[in-house]
């Protein structure tokens, strides 16, 4: 565990009091007062943590080509000084592309907003555009380029009728099979878990699959663990966040809206909960599997960690209160699991990015069900979101990944070259305001605005 700990959680809770727990500071960091439910054993005895750190490059020297046809889009709750306190600026999204052999940025604000919890791109009707998740108020928009800047049409907002009304989460996915881009939603507080369905005109069709009182849903997945072609929903509700240190419980439900199947209960986290959950084919068996990032637990002083993270793994028809253990990271959190090839041999890995232990390589054995090596990639990066994506932005077929160490206040890009992990530092914040990044996502240079930051 690395110090110091309670100074970053203190300044977190300080800084975010104002606006009750905008960016989910008390999410069950502090004491536990229960013992949580027995975690699955492992299937072999755990990988050794490798400590390299990789190397640091300068500017411009891990291969980046000159000019890139995409770039990376930032999703930020900002905040400002108001006589002398820190307060909630407008949503903001930053943007860092390359052009001319330089990494350059650009910027657009929402004062309709707190924060932006997500961005990401899909078609519109005359081209790609920017769907934007924000919370207080919740609204989810797109934005289109026009005339250089980007215009926003509201698709949905609502007051959910809680304490906080906040868009938190969405993927895209023809979820009914009629060949539309449907929008699956998570929300804070009152736990909606919604699908938008393109209309008439442009419009959209709202259908809730879900409403739980008090419940904070995080995350949203979609895949097909069973192979059965019909698309699944995946997502994390838990109980309100805290900063008490109160026991936090949650789960992993799976909701089938083309079948009409309601909430089910695919991962039973008991006094524990995850934020943060992925779906794909990553051991490369052939088929979607669950991964769930179960959030560690620490001692009545909220520095000693009593159970680290858990990286679990499900299958289609694993049991609720299963799941195997594929890695163990020593920390309290790990928000970002993001999967990709980084050495260009055609099989995926996953990377973890934990709050404070660093970003971390997990590998699936050579078959599918072998032990996966766990390695530590960066031991000096750290946030509370801790933001990563792996991605291939250049397109010579094996991804980046590229890295918001909000500690540090910096964006870094990482590329594996001969066995080595070189890092650069693409962005590096100019003023000391306080933010936080809730995702990196790709964005084609055509829909990043040259306004400036």
């Amino acid at each position: 565990m690395r110090e110091p700990r309670t100074p970053r959680l203190v300044r977190c809770a300080a800084l975010l009091g104002a606006i009750a727990g905008l960016v989910a500071c008390g999410s069950g960091e502090g004491e536990k007062t229960e013992a949580s439910a027995p975690a699955p054993a492992p299937t072999g005895k755990p990988a050794p943590f490798a400590t390299p750190q990789p190397t640091v490059a300068e500017p411009g020297s891990t291969g980046a080509p000159p000019d890139l046809p995409r770039g990376i889009m930032l999703a930020l709750a900002q905040f400002v000084d108001q006589g002398g306190k820190s307060e909630p600026g407008p949503a903001r999204l930053e943007f860092l592309y390359r052009e001319g052999g330089a990494w350059k940025t650009a910027a657009l604000e929402d004062p309709e907003s707190n924060v932006f919890h997500k961005a990401l791109v899909t078609a519109g009707a005359s081209g790609p555009r920017i769907l934007t998740l924000g919370g207080s108020a919740a609204a989810v928009k797109a934005w289109d380029l026009e005339g250089g800047s980007l215009r926003a049409t509201t698709l949905w907002t609502k007051d959910f009728g809680g304490k906080f009304s906040r868009m938190r989460d969405a993927e895209v996915a023809d979820l009914y099979g009629d060949g539309s881009a449907d929008l699956a939603v998570a929300t804070h507080d009152q736990g909606v878990v919604a699908v938008l369905r393109p209309a008439a005109g442009g419009t959209f069709d709202v259908v809730e699959l879900d409403h739980e009182p008090d419940t904070f849903v995080h995350e949203i997945e979609v895949g097909d663990l069973d192979g059965d072609g019909v698309p699944e929903v995946y997502a994390t509700p838990s109980e309100p966040n805290r900063l008490d240190g109160s026991p936090q419980t949650g789960k992993v439900v799976r909701y089938v809206p083309k079948t009409g199947e309601g909430r089910v209960v695919v991962a039973d986290l008991g006094q524990r909960h995850a934020k943060e959950i992925l779906v794909g084919d990553v051991d490369g068996n052939g088929r979607d599997e669950l991964y769930v990032s179960v959030e560690g637990t620490t001692g009545p002083d909220g520095k000693q960690l009593l159970e680290s993270v858990e990286i679990r793994a499900y299958e289609a028809g694993t049991p609720a209160t299963g799941g195997v253990r594929i890695a163990t990271l020593p920390d309290r959190l790990s928000r970002f699991l993001t999967a990709g090839d980084v050495d260009g041999d055609g099989r995926k890995e996953m990377v973890a990015a934990a709050f404070s232990s660093g970003v971390w390589l997990l590998r699936p054995g050579s078959k599918p069900g072998d032990e996966w090596s766990v390695d530590l990639i960066d031991a000096d990066s750290a946030g509370f979101e801790h933001a990563a994506i792996l991605t291939d932005l250049d397109g010579d077929g094996t991804d980046e990944l590229y890295v918001a160490s909000d500690k540090h206040k910096e964006v870094r890009r990482y590329v594996w070259r001969d066995g080595r992990v070189i890092r650069e530092t693409i962005y590096r914040r100019p003023d000391p305001r306080p933010i936080f990044t809730w995702n990196l996502m790709p964005v084609p240079i055509e829909l990043i605005p040259r306004g400036g930051s």
